[in-house]
C-alpha cells in the first residue's frame, strides 16, 4: 500500500509498505477519502494537533472508507461495510475521563495524529472507533463525519433555542456544516460573516438567511439594520484569529452567547473588554474535538438532512498530501479532500 508519511518541517515521503497487521479488536479500513483538516495545517507549520505529533507518522483523521478485514473478536462491522472512523481513542482512567469531560483526557491519543492515519490506501482502527455509513452515502461525504461531530459538540455547548439568532464567523468547511446545524437547532435566523465572496453564495446556498461581508461593511451596523438589535443571540466563530474573535464580540447582543469553536494559532491573543462581559452578561464558550457525537454525525451523513457537495470543493492524490494541505490554507477552497 502507498502511505504518505510526514517528517515533521513540512516534510513528506510517500512509502510503498505492506498492508499493516491488525488484533483481535481491529478493523483494517479501505481508506476511499481522507479530509484535511485545520489541525493538518497546523501541524504541518510545526504546531500541535490535539495531542503531540511524533514523525513519522500518516496524518488524516478525517477518514471513511470500506472494511478490508476485522479482528477475530470484532463483532459489530465485517468485511464491505462502509465505515468512518472517530480518530480521538481516551483512556478511561484519567480525572477529566472519569468526570465526564474525555475530551480533557490527559492520554489522549488520535489516529491521524500520533497514530498512523488516512493519508494511505489503508488504516487500523480499533473496533470501538467505528460508525457504519449507509451504503448509498457517497463516502467522501463519509470523511466530514469527524468534523461534523465537532460541530454537533459545539452546537451542543452552544445552547441555541428555538428562535434564537445566530450568527456565523466564518465560510469556510466548518462554518458551512455549524450554518446547517444552527438552523436544524431551531434558529429562526442565520446571518453568516465572510469576506470571500465564494464562500457566502455557498452559505446562502447551504441555509444563511443573510451575509455579511466584514472587509467592506461593519457587522455591527449590519447586524442591526437586519434584525433591529444590537446583535444576534449566539455567535459561532470558526476562523481563529484575533480579528475574528472581535468580530464575535461586535455581534454580540445582551445575554448572548459566544462559542470560539475555532482552532486557533497558539500565540493567537484577543484584548477582552471586562466591562463588556459584564455589561451585556455575556456567556463565553470554547469547544474540543468530539466527545460522544462521532455517532450522532454519522447518523446526520446517513440522513441526507446536510448539504455537502458544496463544501468538497477539492481532491488530491495520496502522492499529493503536501498540494492538498496547501490548497486547504487557499481562499479558493473550502473543504480540500485526499482520496487514496
Amino acid at each position: 500500500m502507498k502511505a504518505s508519511y510526514f517528517l515533521g518541517d513540512k516534510k513528506f515521503e510517500v512509502r510503498d509498505l505492506p498492508l499493516p497487521e491488525i488484533g483481535e479488536q481491529d478493523v483494517l479500513v479501505r481508506v476511499a477519502a481522507c479530509g484535511v483538516c485545520g489541525t493538518d495545517v497546523h501541524i504541518y507549520h510545526g504546531s500541535k494537533g490535539s495531542t503531540d505529533v511524533k514523525p513519522p507518522v500518516v496524518l488524516g483523521h478525517e477518514l471513511a472508507g470500506e472494511v478490508e478485514k476485522i479482528g477475530s473478536q470484532v463483532t459489530t462491522v465485517k468485511p464491505g461495510d462502509h465505515v468512518t472512523i472517530d480518530p480521538n481513542i481516551y483512556c478511561g482512567k484519567c480525572h477529566f475521563c472519569q468526570i465526564g469531560k474525555k475530551q480533557m483526557c490527559q492520554n489522549l491519543y488520535a489516529i491521524g495524529v500520533n497514530r498512523d492515519g488516512g493519508f494511505a490506501q489503508y488504516c487500523v482502527a480499533p473496533e470501538t472507533q467505528c460508525y457504519q455509513l449507509d451504503k448509498e452515502v457517497p463516502l467522501k461525504y463519509g470523511a466530514m463525519t469527524e468534523p461534523l461531530a465537532c460541530c454537533v459538540h459545539g452546537i451542543d455547548r452552544a445552547g441555541i433555542r428555538q428562535g434564537d439568532t445566530v450568527c456565523v464567523i466564518g465560510g469556510g468547511a466548518i462554518g458551512l456544516l455549524m450554518i446547517q446545524l444552527a438552523k436544524l437547532s431551531g434558529a429562526s435566523k442565520v446571518i453568516l460573516s465572510e469576506p470571500v465572496a465564494m464562500r457566502r453564495e455557498i452559505g446562502k446556498k447551504v441555509g444563511a438567511w443573510a451575509c455579511v461581508d466584514p472587509i467592506h461593511e461593519d457587522i455591527k451596523e449590519r447586524l442591526k439594520e437586519l434584525l433591529g438589535t444590537e446583535g444576534v443571540d449566539v455567535v459561532i466563530e470558526c476562523v481563529g484569529t484575533s480579528v475574528a474573535a472581535e468580530q464575535a464580540f461586535l455581534a454580540a447582543d445582551r445575554g448572548a452567547t459566544i462559542l470560539l469553536f475555532s482552532v486557533p494559532k497558539p500565540e493567537s491573543i484577543y484584548s477582552l473588554h471586562l466591562e463588556e462581559v459584564f455589561q451585556k452578561e455575556l456567556t463565553i464558550l470554547g469547544s474540543m474535538i468530539n466527545p460522544d457525537t462521532h455517532g450522532r454525525a454519522a447518523a446526520l451523513i446517513n440522513s441526507g438532512v446536510l448539504k455537502l457537495e458544496p463544501i468538497i470543493t477539492h481532491s488530491f492524490s495520496v502522492e499529493q498530501v503536501e498540494e492538498a494541505i496547501l490548497m486547504q490554507q487557499s481562499a479558493d477552497s473550502i473543504k480540500v479532500i485526499v482520496e487514496p
